[in-house]
């Protein structure tokens, strides 16, 4: 059992977990089973994700959150935005503090991120004393990319209760150049993914059927060449019986960022490993996991529709085609090492040394740091940054820390 499977993302609650999908769901993924025989689980997974008002993140349904199914960092507290902000001004201030800067975040949900980088660059609050930034705060131009409309009225209504309508750029095409940072918390995992098998003879796609009434997993051959270009480029090779997954979608994904990005930086914070960690024996069985009402488990089969499905990114992959699309990796770290770099204990004593505030508000801020640090919680996640236009030394204060070089 690695960190993941040690309560990564698993919130305060315990309820039942859902078993049955969403109906109209289910049928419609039965229904191209039966049409054209076994799906690639990417397909799977894309539709159980992301169907158009039927998908688990296309749906008027809260998702992460405490009230949700699980927690990221965003919702833990604003302090972690608090901390991106401090670098998304260190990145400004290298750039030349252009007079528009455009933040793009990949998933923003309802908002907590974007709320809280915009709070504490305009100086609002305790972690405003720290992270505030007048010239940024002007400058700024949040612009959400998020595929669901519920969602995105959500996010709307939060940052225009909040005074932040002019700082909110909506409609932005992602492949539209412009100078700022694009930001990818916890996005990559939930790309859909082909799920592999080795065999004596070679690689062998784990496909979706449809038996007995359920959805059921089926071997056959790989649907794409790419899959085993993929693992050989990394040098990897799965024993017999071993399990991996492999995210194609990170390519588009990444030529989409790498269009949309004049200069500036990509922040990628996630779960995940370099590629000779990802597939070695210790994760033989594989990173795919379901998260539903905080609890985390590994059978995809259920809740379609009603419960998310990730796997670990795989970071050699990302840094090597973003290096291919002309992106330059500036370095990889953990987000605890991260977040100290970005000044978290300035922020942190800039409360504790308030007179205001309260014993409650301390402990819960406390209580939050020690999960945004916990190498065996939130602060074991990955952080990339990748950059165009940008001197890669000195580091930026986030790589300060930077273990993977």
């Amino acid at each position: 059992m690695d960190w993941l499977d040690a309560g990564l993302r698993r919130g305060p609650t315990s309820p039942p977990l859902p078993e049955e999908g969403e109906p109209r769901l289910v049928e419609r993924i039965r229904s191209e089973i039966a049409a054209g025989g076994p799906i690639t689980f990417a397909r799977f997974m894309e539709l159980a994700l992301y169907e158009p008002e039927l998908g688990y993140y296309r749906t008027a349904v809260e998702r992460p959150g405490w009230g949700g199914d699980f927690l990221t960092s965003p919702d833990t507290h604003p302090i972690f935005g608090a901390a991106i902000a401090r670098q998304l001004d260190e990145v400004y201030r290298r750039l030349g503090s252009p007079a528009r800067f455009v933040v793009r975040e990949y998933g923003p949900g309802s908002g907590s991120l974007g709320l809280a980088v915009l709070q504490a660059l305009a100086g609002e609050g305790r972690l405003g004393q720290v992270a505030g930034s007048p010239e940024l705060a002007r400058a700024i131009r949040y612009a959400p990319i998020e595929i669901n409309p519920h969602r995105t009225t959500e996010l709307v209504e939060r940052l225009g209760a909040a005074g932040y309508a002019r700082s909110l750029e909506l409609g932005l095409a992602p492949d539209a150049p412009e100078t700022g940072v694009v930001v990818a918390n916890e996005f990559l995992d939930a790309l859909p993914v082909h799920r592999l098998v080795g065999r004596s003879g070679g690689i062998r796609e784990l496909l979706v059927g449809w038996e007995d009434g359920r959805f059921v997993e089926l071997e056959g051959e790989p649907s794409s060449p790419a899959l085993a270009d993929r693992l050989e480029v990394e040098g990897v090779r799965l024993e017999e019986g071993a399990r991996g997954e492999v995210c194609l979608a990170i390519d588009d994904w990444v030529s989409e960022t790498s269009a949309g990005l004049e200069r500036g930086v990509v922040l990628v914070v996630d779960y995940g490993f370099p590629a000779a960690d990802l597939y070695s024996q210790e994760r033989a069985g594989g990173t795919l996991r379901a998260y539903a009402g905080h609890h985390v488990h590994d059978d995809w089969t259920v809740a379609v529709g009603r419960q998310d499905l990730t796997a670990h990114v795989d970071f050699t992959a990302l840094e090597r085609v973003a290096a291919a699309a002309g992106l330059v990796p500036l370095g990889r770290t953990s987000q605890a090492e991260f977040l100290v770099g970005s000044g978290l204990d300035e922020l942190l004593e800039a409360v504790r040394s308030d007179p205001g505030t309260t014993i409650d508000e301390w402990l819960a801020i406390r209580s939050a740091v020690r999960r945004l640090l916990d190498p065996r919680a939130l602060g074991g996640f990955r952080v990339a940054l990748l950059g165009r236009g940008i001197e890669p030394e000195p580091p930026l204060r986030g790589l300060v820390y930077r273990f993977d070089r």
